[in-house]
């Protein structure tokens, strides 16, 4: 059987590894995986740094699409992936979450009626002017198998007309849909030991372990947007003074950059003089695991980046207006702040205070990726 994975942005590269990894360990003899990135993520410490790290094979094909507006970034895309589905006829184009190179290889295959495999299907936020909204969606409704990591998603398909006992043989027009677990809960079980043996992130910038604040913030209304960025930027400085507690902030460069014309002067200079407060450049996924599992809480407009915190049971404050992974929230794990200040300090001292906070196994047994194989040899073949 031969599949062609899509690639593009940073949490696909990593998805990606334990589908590449499963495939290599069990089912090299029946399972050929050609990859295509499409280069969405262009900056080589965004992206080729995560082959490396995780041991996922070199792309086939590389689009370098880089950045642009939405419909021309996915249309480049389109073009690019069409091309390659024509000249490798696989049983089935692999795709993951929510990006554009989803879109994309969802809108290229359909046309040309190659079954589409969908891993992270059913999310949602039920926000429509999220991009990520409108990419799942679509992707969702022309897929042969849709694999979600969750029982609210699994659910959430079913909410939206598609039947948990269909029966083979399986088409666009006639759907299996599967609970299967997170193949990120997979990754993040592999990862972990080896990431304690080969990062230095927590003595590099002196960190105390549980004892610091990881942040991450990356979605356009939150960087884009002035009042939002300096309420979160308020919130952190803030607590971090309050408490005397370390802020650990990797900033994508484009992030990094907005800062200095979104954040009021006086708030950008007070970080700066900040001994507590350190931002850095991107970091590996490694390095990303070693700063989750040793950070006290965890403050992220990330969808990624809440799950895992999560697996290693840290809180997480959601620095957005709503969430795809609901359980978080309903577990008592997480809370929703959006870019709110007196929220995000509300969250803060709410999740730091609690002494019986439980965290369900929610995400599977870490063998999403081997079930998802399985899965396709038999209904795809």
């Amino acid at each position: 059987m031969k599949i062609v994975t899509i690639i593009g942005a940073r949490p696909q590269i990593i998805k990606a590894a334990a589908l590449s990894r499963a495939i290599k360990n069990k089912f090299s003899n029946s399972i050929t995986e050609i990859i295509v990135h499409t280069g969405q993520h262009y900056d080589e410490n965004m992206s080729q740094v995560f082959f490396d790290e995780l041991g996922i094979p070199e792309p086939n094909y590389n689009l370098n699409v880089g950045s642009g507006s939405h419909g021309k970034q996915t249309a480049t895309m389109i073009a690019g992936i069409e091309d390659i589905l024509l000249q490798e006829i696989p049983s089935a184009i692999v795709l993951y979450g929510d990006t554009n190179s989803t879109l994309a290889g969802a809108i290229a295959a359909s046309k040309i009626h190659v079954p589409v495999v969908h891993i992270e299907a059913g999310l949602r936020s039920f926000n429509k002017a999220m991009p990520e909204e409108i990419n799942r969606i679509m992707c969702d409704h022309v897929s042969t198998l849709l694999f979600s990591p969750t029982k609210t998603g699994f659910q959430n398909l079913q909410n939206e007309g598609f039947k948990a006992k269909n029966e083979k043989p399986f088409n666009a027009n006639n759907p299996k849909i599967y609970h299967s677990g997170d193949v990120m809960f997979d990754n993040s079980l592999y990862f972990s030991e080896v990431a304690d043996e080969k990062t230095t992130i927590i003595s590099k910038n002196n960190l105390h372990k549980n004892n610091f604040i990881l942040a991450t913030i990356h979605r356009n209304n939150n960087t884009d947007e002035p009042a939002r960025l300096n309420a979160l930027f308020n919130a952190l400085y803030k607590i971090s003074e309050a408490n005397k507690l370390d802020v650990l902030l990797p900033l994508h460069p484009r992030t990094a950059k907005l800062l200095e014309f979104n954040l009021e002067a006086e708030l950008h200079q007070k970080m700066k003089a900040s001994k507590h407060f350190k931002i850095i450049p991107p970091v590996s996924f490694l390095e990303m695991i070693a700063l989750e599992k040793n950070c006290k809480i965890v403050m992220t407009d990330s969808g990624g980046v809440q799950k895992e915190a999560f697996y290693f049971e840290k809180p997480c404050v959601i620095l957005r207006t709503e969430t795809e992974w609901v359980e978080l929230v309903e577990c008592g794990a997480a809370m929703i702040a959006d870019a709110d200040e007196r929220k995000i300090m509300e969250a803060y001292k709410t999740l730091t205070s609690k002494t019986n906070m439980k965290f369900p196994k929610i995400y599977g047994d870490g063998k999403a990726a081997e079930f998802i194989c399985e899965e396709m040899l038999e209904n795809l073949s």
